[in-house]
C-alpha cells in the first residue's frame, strides 16, 4: 500500500461512528492528516476553522444533508475537492452531486487502495486549482494598471495610490490637466475594486446643459417636463452597487451641486418630478482640470461638496513632467495601432528627440494622436520629422535650442539622446534598450560606436 503524502488534508464526514473511525485510523496510517466528524453542522464549522484539501462525505447525515454540504463546501471553501462515499447509490444522486462540484461519487463498501487513488488525483487537482488562482492572482497584479504606460517615479506614486483606494469605498478625486488620463485612472480604480462587476458609468458634465445633466442623473416622472412622455431611470439608478464618475465636475452649477452633495450625504435622491426617496449604494468618482479650491474662494464652486469628494484626490503628472516615458508610449501606440499591420516601425533619432522636447500641452492624448497621424501618412518603415506635424516641429526645434539650429550630424542627434535616456534611467542599459526598441547588443554596438564618432562643430 502506497504511502501519501503528509500534506494531503483530508476532513471525513460521515455518521456511522463505527465505519468512521475505522476509515479514519487506516487512513490517518496511510500517511493522510485525518479530521472526521459525525454530521453536516460540524462539517460546516470545520470548513470555516481549518483549511482541508479533499473531504470524503456521505450523503445521509443528520443536519445539513449530503447534497447541500457539497454546494456549501463549493461556496465556503472552493479548492476543497468533494469525493462522496454513500451505501445510499443511485444514478440520480450521482449525477446531481457531480453536477454540483464532486469530484468523484463512490459507493459503499469501498476498496481501501481505491479510495487512496481517488484521494490523491483529487488532491492534485486541488494544486492545479489553486496554483492557477496563485497564476491569476500575480497576473492580475501586473497587469491591473496596463492602461498606464511609463515607469516615472510621478507616475508609480499614483498607481501606488490608486491600488490602495481601489479596495475602499472613499470618494476620490482626480486632478490633472486635459489629456492625462483622469477617466483612465477612474476605470482602474473601479475596475480593481470590489465592485468591478457591477457597471462604471461616465458622466461628461461639460456635454449636457443643466437640465438635461439633471435628468440623466437623476432620471425623470413621466410628465415632469415637455417632453417627458415616459419614466426615465437616472445613472445614479443604473450604477446602483457600482461606480459613478463625474467627469469635470467643476463645470456643474450651484444648484446641481446641492443635489449631488445630498446623494454623497444620504445615498437618497428623488427623480425630476418624483416625490419619492429613490436609496442607492453607489461609489463616487469625479475629476477636473481646474483649481476647486480657488473656485470655492470665488464661491463658484460649494465649499461643503468641495470636502466631501476630497476624500482622497492626486493630481495625474503632464506628460512634460514625466518625458522619460515617451518612447515607452510611442512603443505602445505602434504595437497596439491597427495602421501599423506589424510592420517593424522605426523612428529616427532625431524624430524621438524631437518628441522627447516637445510640451505636449494635449498631454497623452495629443501624443497618441500624432503617432497615428505619422503611422498614416508614412510609407516605407521609418518615421522621420517630415511625418510629425508642423507647430510639433518648430516648437519642439525652439526646445532643442543649439542642438537644432547647428543642424548637427545624425550621429550627434542620436548620441545625445541616448545619453539623455541613459541619464533618465540611471545607466539601467536593458531599459534604455527597451525604450528604443532595439536588443542590449546594438544599443552597445551603437554606444561603442558613438563613442569614438567626432562631435560636430557647434558654431
Amino acid at each position: 500500500m502506497k504511502t501519501a503524502p503528509a500534506r494531503i488534508r483530508v476532513l471525513l464526514v460521515d455518521d456511522d461512528d463505527a465505519f468512521r473511525e475505522v476509515l479514519r485510523d487506516e487512513l490517518t496510517r496511510s500517511g493522510f492528516h485525518m479530521m472526521a466528524v459525525g454530521d453536516g453542522d460540524a462539517a460546516l464549522a470545520a470548513i470555516e476553522s481549518h483549511a482541508f484539501d479533499v473531504a470524503i462525505v456521505d450523503l445521509n447525515l443528520p443536519g445539513v444533508p449530503g447534497e447541500r454540504l457539497v454546494g456549501e463546501f463549493r461556496e465556503r471553501s472552493p479548492s476543497t475537492e468533494v469525493v462522496v462515499l454513500t451505501a445510499h447509490a443511485t444514478v440520480e444522486r450521482a449525477v446531481r452531486t457531480l453536477k454540483d462540484g464532486a469530484y468523484d461519487f463512490l459507493t459503499k463498501p469501498c476498496n481501501l487502495d481505491e479510495l487512496e487513488t481517488v484521494l490523491r488525483k483529487a488532491h492534485e487537482k486541488h494544486l492545479l486549482v489553486r496554483e492557477n488562482r496563485v497564476l491569476q492572482r500575480e497576473l492580475a497584479r501586473h497587469e491591473r494598471f496596463h492602461e498606464f504606460v511609463g515607469e516615472s517615479p510621478s507616475l508609480r506614486s499614483v498607481l501606488e495610490i490608486i491600488s490602495k483606494v481601489s479596495q475602499t469605498d472613499s470618494t476620490v478625486l482626480i486632478q490633472g490637466e486635459s489629456g492625462v488620463g483622469k477617466e483612465l485612472a477612474a476605470r482602474a480604480i473601479h475596475r480593481t475594486s470590489p465592485r468591478n462587476r457591477q457597471p462604471c458609468i461616465v458622466v461628461d458634465c461639460t456635454s449636457l446643459q443643466e437640465s438635461l445633466l439633471q435628468s440623466e442623473l437623476f432620471g425623470h416622472e413621466r410628465g415632469a417636463f415637455t417632453g417627458a412622455v415616459t419614466r426615465k431611470h437616472g445613472l445614479f439608478e443604473v450604477a446602483d452597487g457600482g461606480t459613478l464618475f463625474l467627469d469635470e465636475i467643476g463645470e456643474i452649477t450651484l444648484p446641481l451641486q446641492g443635489r449631488i452633495l445630498r446623494v454623497l450625504e444620504t445615498g437618497c435622491f428623488r427623480r425630476v418630478g418624483g416625490v419619492a426617496d429613490m436609496k442607492v449604494n453607489v461609489r463616487i468618482i469625479c475629476a477636473t482640470n481646474r483649481d476647486l479650491y480657488q473656485m470655492v474662494q470665488a464661491q463658484q464652486f460649494r465649499q461643503d461638496l468641495y470636502y466631501r469628494i476630497n476624500v482622497v484626490s492626486f493630481t495625474l503628472p503632464p506628460l512634460r513632467e514625466r518625458r522619460g516615458d515617451i518612447p515607452l508610449l510611442v512603443k505602445f501606440f505602434v504595437e497596439s495601432s491597427p495602421v501599423a499591420r506589424k510592420r517593424a516601425i522605426e523612428f529616427s533619432a532625431e524624430v524621438m528627440a524631437l518628441l522627447t522636447a516637445y510640451s505636449w500641452p494635449g498631454n497623452v492624448r495629443e501624443l497618441h494622436n500624432v503617432i497615428e497621424r505619422a503611422l498614416i501618412l508614412l510609407d516605407g518603415h521609418e518615421v522621420t520629422i517630415r511625418d510629425l506635424p508642423g507647430n510639433l516641429r518648430r516648437e519642439s526645434g525652439e526646445g532643442l535650442g543649439d542642438l537644432t539650429r547647428a543642424r548637427p550630424p545624425l550621429a550627434e542627434l542620436e548620441r545625445d539622446y541616448i545619453s539623455r535616456l541613459l541619464e533618465e534611467y540611471g545607466g539601467h542599459r536593458a531599459r534604455v534598450a527597451e525604450a528604443l526598441g532595439i536588443s542590449e547588443r546594438t544599443l552597445y554596438r551603437k554606444l561603442k560606436g558613438l563613442s569614438a564618432a567626432p562631435r560636430g562643430r557647434r558654431d
